[in-house]
């Protein structure tokens, strides 16, 4: 049916006194805003929520200062991106704390790691990913961020969760992969993280296995990942290639576990 028919139909069966919608100068208008596939207010694109995760368990004692160290490189490389960024913190053990959330990047503190306990990464990204999703969705969506990276950091296997299993981590990192463009980084040492990313939804090409010596490393390649993804979308730039842009090089992955 062609605009004419369907503005005919409209009118008719909304009674004589919509009639005049379909000779209207204002029809056209009218059909391409309400009878087509057109989107509403779009997300900011110049808008990046950070969310890290990172592990603080006992294990993580050996690459303290280091970890301490490139996850402040990483704040500082984002500043030198133009566009709003909000970072928001959660570490975990056996425990989950949420240090901070949704606070200015130029208001982020140092990072203070505290290693104790065992190892929750999948009740850790569940929660945590699940509360940043809640936050978001009760947001007007041109104020909701048009980038949104995860950034999960581990230097263990899982060995505490009570909530929250591999596969129900794996179907909520797809989800927001695939319905709201959300990138997921993975970052694990004592471990092949490609594999272990890849078990619980995370890209290969989004996935940095590092040694503890080549911490610092890893955070700049998580860094110069982070940057490359977000200035790629603000200059509109669809989400398949803004990921494909920020993937890890071979170099990369050679820096981290020289």
């Amino acid at each position: 049916m062609n605009q004419t028919g369907a503005l005919a139909l409209f009118a008719k069966e909304m009674g004589p006194e919509r009639a005049w919608l379909s000779s209207s100068p204002f029809s056209a208008i009218w059909y391409s805003g309400l009878l087509t596939d057109q989107k509403g207010p779009m997300t900011d694109q110049n808008l990046t929520h950070i969310l890290a995760i990172l592990d603080r368990s006992g294990s993580m004692q050996s690459i303290k200062a280091d970890t301490e160290g490139g996850f402040n490189s990483y704040i500082e490389e984002q500043k030198k991106v133009e566009g709003e960024t909000y970072v928001s913190l959660v570490q975990f053990d056996t425990e989950y704390e949420v240090v901070y959330t949704t606070k200015p990047l130029n208001e982020v503190p140092k990072l203070n790691l505290v290693p104790r306990g065992g190892t929750a990464l999948h009740d850790a990204i569940g929660k945590a990913v699940t509360a940043k999703g809640e936050e978001l969705a009760a947001l007007p969506e041109d104020k909701r961020p048009g980038s949104v990276v995860v950034l999960v950091l581990t230097d263990g296997w899982e060995n505490s969760s009570k909530e929250w299993t591999g596969d129900a981590v794996k179907k909520l990192v797809k989800q927001q992969q695939d319905d709201y463009e959300w990138n997921f980084i993975f970052m694990g040492s004592n471990q092949d993280a490609v594999l272990v990313g890849a078990t619980l939804g995370f890209l290969p090409t989004n996935s940095l296995t590092y040694t503890g010596a080549n911490t610092q490393s890893a955070f700049a390649s998580a860094a110069a990942s982070t940057a490359t993804y977000r200035s790629a979308r603000a200059a509109g730039q669809t989400y398949d290639v803004a990921l494909a842009s920020a993937a890890f090089t071979d170099e990369d992955r050679e820096a981290a576990t020289k």
